[in-house]
């Protein structure tokens, strides 16, 4: 047999060239106990937040639905409306500045400029949220990108009780709401700073990581080496907004339902009584879901009531709404959410009224 027959198989008379085996992939099973990867930070989820707002989209384009056409359904969907378009932008700016902080800020800045000690940090976390002209929907995305940068998460939680509260845009509004009264706007300021650095130092007492989402436990995040910066601000930005919208929508039907079904002879039920109001005035702040540059017009038209209530108002409206309570639980988890929530309104409601002891 020659040498073309070595290398070429004859069967009968025809030649057959031997093919290789293709390749066989293999796939690892998960070792027991072990769960699958979470998302990572680009990677977006759709199912919950968009589905909220596909709900909403759909009961506004059934505009010609009879049972739509009647005045309660219609003051719904305008309040709704409200609520959502006031928040959107500065939902938007929040999580435009996520994003550039995952993807353009050096990772140890905020950790270099914030005092080492966990709760000297608080307290000026808590000053700096001035610098954030924004409502609370700005604060969320910003403190859970903070977070994931290495800030201690007592920090980050004073950040963003204080930036809705304490801001120039904030306080001036206040000034024009209470024209000849700047004790108003003194002790809102001081009640807000106390609220958020009594938080921030609960967090570090009783907080625990294990009620945060699980990407928030991993530190760190940001920029990548080979990865484009602005690859990765898109995809954190996609993200944030698409996630945080859903949850905005899911507060402003609450808060529109609220408002809806709620008399206004309700009010004067509880204006009389001076404890009564404080904690009405309260409730209504988180049910209401005003944003923080206009609540302030809203407390100064609540005339029956005290100036410890009115505070109260003020003071608790831009840490605990509904709107706030979903973006909190979306953002960083319904186990945080509920119990931050809880003790915030609580705190918020003590400072006010301590504050206005000494100030109204």
């Amino acid at each position: 047999m020659d040498k073309a027959d070595e290398l070429v198989g004859v069967t009968e008379g025809v030649a057959a060239v031997p093919h290789p085996a293709p390749p066989v992939r293999r796939i690892r099973p998960w070792p027991p106990g072990a769960r699958p990867r979470p998302w990572p930070p680009g990677a977006v989820s759709r199912s919950r937040p968009l589905g909220a707002a596909l709900a909403l989209a759909a009961v506004l384009l059934l505009a010609g639905a009879p049972w739509l056409d009647h005045p309660a359904v219609q003051a719904w969907r305008t309040v709704c409306v409200a609520i959502t378009l006031q928040a959107l932008p500065f939902l938007l700016l929040g999580t435009a500045l996520s994003g550039a902080i995952n993807a353009f800020v050096p990772a140890d800045l905020f950790t270099r400029v914030l005092p080492k000690r966990p709760a000297l940090a608080v307290p000026v976390a808590g000053v700096a949220g001035a610098v954030l002209p924004g409502c609370e929907c700005a604060s969320v995305p910003v403190a859970s990108s903070l977070i994931r940068r290495g800030v201690t998460p007592a920090a980050a939680f004073a950040f963003l009780l204080s930036a809705p509260a304490i801001n120039p845009v904030v306080l001036t509004a206040t000034a024009v709401a209470f024209p000849g009264n700047p004790a108003m706007v003194a002790a809102r300021l001081l009640a807000s700073l106390a609220t958020a650095a009594v938080m921030g130092w609960l967090w570090l007492w009783l907080g625990k990581e294990t009620w945060l989402r699980p990407l928030l436990r991993h530190r760190h995040t940001g920029h990548r080496h080979g990865h484009s910066r602005r690859t990765e601000f898109r995809l954190g930005f996609q993200h944030d907004f698409l996630h945080a919208g859903g949850f905005l929508v899911v507060g402003a039907m609450a808060a529109a339902t609220f408002n809806v079904t709620v008399p206004g002879s309700v009010l004067d039920a509880f204006s009389g009584s001076p404890w009564l109001s404080v904690l009405f005035l309260a409730v209504l702040a988180v049910l209401l879901a005003v944003c923080s540059e206009a609540d302030a017009f809203v407390a100064a038209s609540l005339t029956g009531f005290s100036p410890t209530a009115r505070l109260a108002f003020l003071v608790v409206g831009p840490m605990v709404d509904l709107k706030l309570i979903a973006l909190q639980a979306g953002t960083f988890g319904r186990a945080f959410a509920w119990r931050f929530s809880t003790a915030t309104t609580v705190v918020a409601v003590t400072a006010s009224v301590l504050i206005s002891g000494a100030l109204l």
